[in-house]
């Protein structure tokens, strides 16, 4: 049925990457007019969904951002440079990309009318914690500059809402996979890289003994939970809301999934376990994951061709 009421516009910062474009597809069902604003160094051209109007911007740059994101109902932030090792190796340039490309996007935010940003967190700010399940109530803890970033953009949201009332909440995500990951660029890369490895027809390299453990998280769910935060009238003031599955699996367990033959490098420096309470996000947002790892790791084998 044909109507003529406008469009409400909205803007996924980053939305070429693998997160971004899921979130951007979803609005797009949903009827909004998605504009993507990207610099490409990430994320991909092809990721974009062809009914989204695409930017191509830096959000280093205040100016390009601003256009962009003046007249927005909601701002969705998922641009970053999400890469640990890389972080430690150029903590400056990592910094004016995580830190102040997000202090852009709120200051562009607040001038241009939005009613609310939500903002990709990360679970690296608990760093290593010596209880389980984390909780957000426990103090961060990052290991890398990248985790310390991410922790920073959270308390950017939470003041800019507090000084400027702009309406800002963090989801804190944990280990996210699905279609178009990218298996050389963000952290953690475990399943990605599995894949990849195995059409390769090359051994799963696991780093350690392999009995560390992860939260994963398909990207189906943290979606919805974008779609929840925006739409929330319990949250907007910069409160920090995990979105992790809430069970853990060893990466042994995926590899296993996966299959194929595996081989041991040398431990990297990283968190030894990382598991979700995931209550606060079905209180505040009535969020609750509907992927379980094997329905998720089942649906890629297809995709990938693997059996």
């Amino acid at each position: 049925m044909a109507t003529n009421k406008k469009k409400e516009k909205v803007v996924v910062v980053g939305g070429a990457g693998f997160i971004g474009s899921h979130v951007s597809d979803a609005l797009i069902a949903r009827g909004f007019e998605v504009h993507v604003v990207d610099n490409l160094s990430g994320g991909k051209k092809e990721n974009i969904n062809p009914k989204a109007v695409f930017h191509k911007a830096d959000i280093r740059n205040l100016e390009e951002i601003k256009f962009v994101i003046n007249g927005a109902k909601y701002v969705f932030h998922l641009a970053a440079l999400p890469r640990v090792q890389y972080s430690i190796e150029h903590p400056a340039e990592t910094h004016d990309i995580n830190v102040t490309g997000t202090q852009n996007v709120l200051i562009a935010a607040q001038e241009g009318g939005a009613q609310r940003v939500i903002y990709s967190a990360s679970s690296s700010a608990y760093g290593d914690q010596k209880v389980m399940p984390l909780v957000e109530t426990m103090t961060p803890n990052p290991k890398s500059p990248y985790g310390l970033h991410k922790y920073v953009g959270e308390v950017y949201m939470k003041v800019w809402s507090g000084v400027y009332g702009l309406k800002t909440v963090s989801l804190r995500y944990f280990n996210v996979y699905g279609p178009r990951m990218n298996p050389d660029g963000a952290y953690p890369l475990a399943i990605g890289k599995f894949f990849k490895l195995r059409q390769a027809g090359e051994p799963l390299t696991i780093w350690g003994d392999g009995t560390q453990t992860r939260d994963f998280t398909h990207v189906r769910d943290v979606v919805s939970a974008n779609l929840l935060a925006a739409e929330s009238d319990k949250v907007g003031k910069g409160e920090v809301i995990n979105i992790g599955a809430g069970k853990n699996f060893s990466i042994n367990e995926v590899a296993k999934l996966i299959g194929g033959p595996v081989v041991h490098e040398p431990a990297r420096l990283e968190p030894h376990d990382t598991l979700a309470d995931n209550s606060l996000a079905k209180k505040l947002l009535g969020w609750k994951p509907e992927v379980t790892l094997e329905e998720g790791i089942a649906e890629l084998k297809l995709v990938h061709g693997l059996k």
